[in-house]
């Protein structure tokens, strides 16, 4: 008996909630952690800015000492950033630069382009208010605030926030393994002799390439013969000791589709079919201790359904909370009147005058639709599109 399909939206709920986060952590120096995800909750251990300092270069003052807009000030220290001030006395202007540490009786700063160098003395042009220019010790970070969480996926500024407060080390979870096969005998890679009815392997350098960006170490057991016995030999070398287990080809429902019942075999299926397009065919299941999730062969099918079902896995996997993409209501400058009963994803990109073009040919074999694209529209079951409506755009950029 056939299991009924599952909208997009149901079968990525129930993906991740199937998923069990990998345990393993590793500390690696601030600097190379780039791109890992957080294993733990970091704390500042001091306030940001450490003490009060100068947003400006120009003079340290009393504000009470600037009782008009033309108040003549001795200048009494030099401060430069990094450099310990001495108590201002009453009276004087301390010369100071953007980021020096304000000294001991200032309350304000008048940048330079309000004063007027007068040998050793200082005109000051303007009557500040106390605190003007002056970024207060822990404006910023408190002592003790927790600044980055765990299952935070590290970019540039994460870390030099991290670096900001002297963290040198973070703790990262380990990376995750993934096992990926190909199956199909109509395969060929690139370089060999294309035999009449076989087709370049594409799917291998797509996928394997989205695993990398994502940081994953990767184990490519190359492309396996369309056999029951071959497919159930690499899925249980496979699951050995890798985290997931992706194939791309024979999820569908043919005689030589042997990936369903080689799942059935060696572990269990949990999900079949999706009401989506392009990329109805989709498995998920595990083998071992390791998941496991078929991917559709034709290539687009299989570059969007990673996008949309295997990233968001992952990255929960690695305990992201945060693991949607980014959608943005854009106009459409096209026309859309052929809806499908399916959720179509419709690869699109954005035009100079801030809308969208469609790609003409939008079937799931048309791999330049992914290349000429920048995003994917994604389309409710039944909705058509007319010119000028608004529609949620997915951009590629939501995915890195």
């Amino acid at each position: 008996m056939s299991q009924p399909m599952l909208s997009s939206k149901e079968a990525l709920e129930f993906l991740l909630s199937a998923v069990r986060p990998i345990k393993g952590v590793e500390t690696l120096a601030t600097i190379a952690a780039c791109g890992r995800i957080l294993a733990q909750d970091q704390s500042s251990l001091l306030h940001v800015p450490p003490v009060d300092n100068t947003q400006m270069d120009g003079y340290a003052v009393r504000a009470s000492d600037c009782v008009s807009a033309e108040t003549r000030l001795r200048i009494s220290q030099r401060i430069p950033a990094g450099y310990v001030a001495q108590a201002l006395e009453p009276g004087t202007a301390a010369r100071i630069f953007t980021g020096a540490m304000i000294p001991e009786g200032a309350d304000a700063v008048v940048m330079q382009e309000q004063c007027q160098a007068d040998g050793d003395f200082v005109i000051i042009k303007h009557q500040p208010r106390a605190g003007e220019w002056v970024r207060r010790q822990g404006e910023d970070i408190q002592a003790g605030a927790t600044i980055l969480k765990a299952g935070t996926r590290l970019r540039a500024q994460e870390l030099g926030l991290a670096a900001s407060v002297g963290l040198a080390q973070l703790p990262v979870l380990r990376l995750l393994r993934v096992a990926v096969f190909f199956t199909g005998d109509e395969l060929t890679m690139p370089g060999e002799p294309l035999k009449p009815g076989a087709i370049y392997n594409s799917n291998r350098f797509t996928l394997t390439g989205l695993l990398q960006e994502m940081g994953c170490v990767v184990t490519d057991y190359g492309i396996v013969p369309d056999q029951l016995d071959a497919t159930r030999e690499t899925l249980r070398r496979a699951s050995q000791d890798h985290d997931l287990i992706i194939t791309s080809g024979g999820v569908s429902v043919g005689e030589e589709d042997h990936i369903r019942p080689a799942v059935e075999a060696e572990g269990s299926l949990n999900m079949w079919q999706i009401a989506m397009k392009p990329g109805k065919p989709l498995a998920f299941g595990e083998v071992g201790q390791a998941f496991f999730i078929g991917l559709p062969g034709n290539p687009v099918s299989s570059f969007v359904t990673f996008l949309l079902f295997v990233r968001p896995f992952l990255l929960r996997m690695q305990g992201v909370e945060k693991v949607l993409p980014a959608a943005y209501p854009v106009r459409a400058d096209f026309d859309w009147l052929k809806p499908d009963r399916r959720n179509e994803f419709l690869r699109a990109r954005m035009n100079a005058d801030g809308g969208l073009d469609l790609f003409a040919n939008q079937s799931s074999g048309v791999l330049t639709s992914t290349v000429w694209g920048d995003g994917l529209i994604d389309l409710a079951p039944g909705q058509t599109i007319q010119k000028g409506d608004l529609v949620r755009y997915i951009p590629f950029s939501s995915f890195t």
